[in-house]
């Protein structure tokens, strides 16, 4: 049985007065509570952040190949009327997601004071996703002076909006780090952003909630307690909150390359008959918010990781018409392969194409990690994407399929500018499925392959890096 990746959902949250609790930022503000003011005068506008061109490309409304057009640096260029809504999600204000992480807390951690919880149930309740019954769990808010008092007894961290305090966020245990405030923010943020992806994955694809039988959950976010960090399941909090209620779930984690881990974990379930349609989901990383702040700061440009995003995919039985995933072009980072990107590209393009009698020039189109580089390259980070594509055009170059003057030509056409928040899991190829899955259904492209890295070697258990890549093809049994 074939199996498709029938749809796809992506969307993005503007979150400014995050930033200051990114995993970076947080720590730097400890030793330098200055540092806070300096980051506060870098932050983007809602305007600013819906018209970046790269966030534009993320919920489809323009083509990865347009940015090629667009003057640097990007952030100076935005567009000046930008809807936050795309053709795979859309971008949500930090005033609204409040609404979201409310509806995410099941334990009463998350305290917004009365006021402003007025305003956050007015703004949510408009969304097309949230119910009567979604404001109702909301609640009614809190006083400004219960809400002081924890967070001066350090029993809980503040919640801003425009830099002034307007709720707190609780730890739940006094001697469990995993269980502390700031993780506890990580893990309801990372649920809140899944949930609204989930929603327009139920949407695009005309499904139920209900319909969904697995979720697999691919974030950068362990949740557990003392006695199992890592212990999940974040999958099944996020179907609860979305009605998945035929479901269950396992969280995936492999750094930066879980989403292909996971969907390709996904497809050999639905392959087997075990479920039939599964989502594929992960939330954004409140952790890698600000990473490049120090950067952004010293090169005068906005700090461009403001945006939490979210990623998911359904993954079913052959419909006939939805692009098919090719199970017998699979490529995976072996032990014994070697951590050189050469050797990592290798296993990942080269050896899974051979195995069914395919060159790279047979790809229309290749997708590796699309980290946005006008976030990475005033960092020295270089520019991830371009690398890849590169050495993936060398690789043709050896094996004799192109000229090695034709390297920037095979980049150009068959590789794109990167333009995904750099929130690991987030850019590791998956967001180019959005632009695909039409022109594969359309027979305007026949073969896509997605290719991502990781880096073991950041847990200090292992000095070994990882990757996993596979092809997605037009189905051969559409007209």
């Amino acid at each position: 049985m074939s199996v498709v990746i029938n749809n796809c959902a992506y969307t993005m949250v503007h979150v400014p007065d995050f930033v200051r609790f990114g995993s970076k930022p947080i720590r730097d503000i400890e030793e330098t509570p200055s540092l806070e003011p300096e980051i506060r005068a870098h932050i983007r506008t809602f305007a600013q952040a819906c018209g970046y061109p790269p966030n534009q490309v993320f919920i489809g409304n323009r083509h990865p190949d347009w940015l090629n057009s667009v003057p640097k640096p990007w952030y100076e260029n935005g567009l000046s009327e930008a809807p936050r809504t795309g053709p795979f999600g859309e971008i949500m204000p930090e005033e609204e997601f409040y609404g979201w992480l409310k509806m995410a807390d099941e334990f009463d951690l998350v305290w917004l004071e009365q006021d402003f919880l007025g305003k956050v149930r007015e703004a949510a309740g408009r969304h097309p996703f949230v119910s009567e019954k979604d404001i109702e769990r909301m609640g009614q808010g809190v006083p400004m002076d219960k809400i002081m008092n924890k967070i001066e007894g350090a029993a809980a961290l503040p919640l801003l909006y425009e830099n002034r305090v307007i709720g707190s966020l609780r730890r739940d245990h006094d001697k469990d780090d995993s269980l502390k405030a700031h993780v506890l923010m990580e893990n309801l943020l990372s649920k809140a952003s899944a949930a609204l992806t989930m929603h327009h994955l139920f949407r695009r694809s005309g499904i139920a909630a209900g319909d969904i039988d697995f979720i697999l959950d691919c974030s950068e976010t362990a949740v557990g307690d003392r006695y199992n960090r890592g212990g999940g399941s974040l999958s099944k909090a996020i179907g609860e909150m979305v009605g998945c209620r035929n479901a269950t779930g396992c969280d995936i984690k492999a750094f930066c390359a879980a989403p292909i881990h996971a969907l390709i974990m996904a497809a050999g379930l639905v392959e087997s008959g075990i479920f039939g349609k599964v989502a594929v989901v992960g939330g954004g990383c409140l952790s890698k918010i600000g990473m490049k702040y120090a950067a952004h700061i010293k090169h005068d440009m906005p700090i461009l990781e403001d945006m939490l995003a979210g990623i998911a995919f359904l993954v079913a039985p052959d419909d006939g018409v939805s692009p098919v995933i090719r199970l017998d072009c699979v490529g995976k980072h072996d032990i014994a392969a070697g951590s050189s990107q050469e050797s990592i590209m290798t296993s990942l393009v080269l050896k899974p194409l051979s195995h069914i009698g395919r060159k790279i020039t047979d790809i229309e189109r290749f997708s590796t990690e699309l980290h946005n580089p006008e976030i990475t390259l005033p960092a020295g980070s270089g520019n991830t994407p371009l690398t890849n594509y590169r050495i993936i055009a060398a690789l043709a170059a050896r094996n004799g399929e192109i000229d090695r003057t034709e390297i920037d030509k095979f980049v150009l056409e068959r590789g794109m500018p990167g333009y995904s928040p750099t929130q690991g899991h987030i850019p590791a190829a998956v967001p180019f499925i959005g632009h695909v899955l039409e022109p594969l259904k359309k027979g305007e492209l026949s073969s896509v392959m997605f290719v991502a890295k990781g880096s073991l070697f950041l847990g200090r258990m292992s000095q070994l890096a990882d990757g996993m890549s596979f092809l997605l093809e037009k189905n051969p049994k559409a007209a």
